[in-house]
């Protein structure tokens, strides 16, 4: 993770911070679209970093609509079990859709407006529909769990 800091200083962002090792950061950015930074983000990990994997950014306050909006965050009891699938391009979540034919009773999904949530009661390991949504080859979805999502939340949030 400290060489995926040192890199978005670099490309010139500020108060980067990562939280766990797995490529969740949040930074300061004085201008540009969220998907232009994405874009930059993933072309230089793949040229510094040798690693291609989906960027998806998102802003502070799409992140925290992304929280507000979960339907199924009353009740998912443990939030380890609760996933939120974001995808840069809203528009693509229905592309997501084919994981609802894997859900079984009691899990729940739902594609909202910013993300897609899949609530796995019985475990995410156990679960079809859990490792289709974690296993999104050839999308630009990533996935986290909401207690992370709820981190990160809190991190890019922290000064409003």
């Amino acid at each position: 993770m400290a060489g995926l800091r040192a890199l978005l200083t670099q490309m010139g962002y500020t108060d980067v911070a990562t939280l766990l090792n797995s490529g969740n950061v949040v930074f300061s950015a004085a201008k540009g679209a969220p998907a232009l930074h994405a874009a930059a983000i993933a072309a230089a990990v793949v040229r510094e970093l040798d690693v291609d994997v989906p960027v998806v950014v998102k802003s502070a306050s799409e992140l925290a609509g992304i929280v507000a909006g979960n339907p199924l965050a009353v009740g998912a009891f443990d939030p380890s079990r609760l996933l939120v699938a974001y995808m840069q391009d809203e528009e693509s979540l229905s592309s997501l859709a084919t994981v609802a034919r894997l859900v079984v009773a009691p899990e729940r999904f739902v594609i909202g407006k910013k993300a897609a949530y899949l609530h796995c009661a019985n475990g995410i390991l156990g679960s079809k529909a859990g490792k289709a949504l974690l296993g999104t080859e050839g999308t630009t979805a990533t996935t986290r769990n909401w207690t992370t999502t709820l981190k990160l939340n809190a991190l890019a949030n922290r000064d409003a």
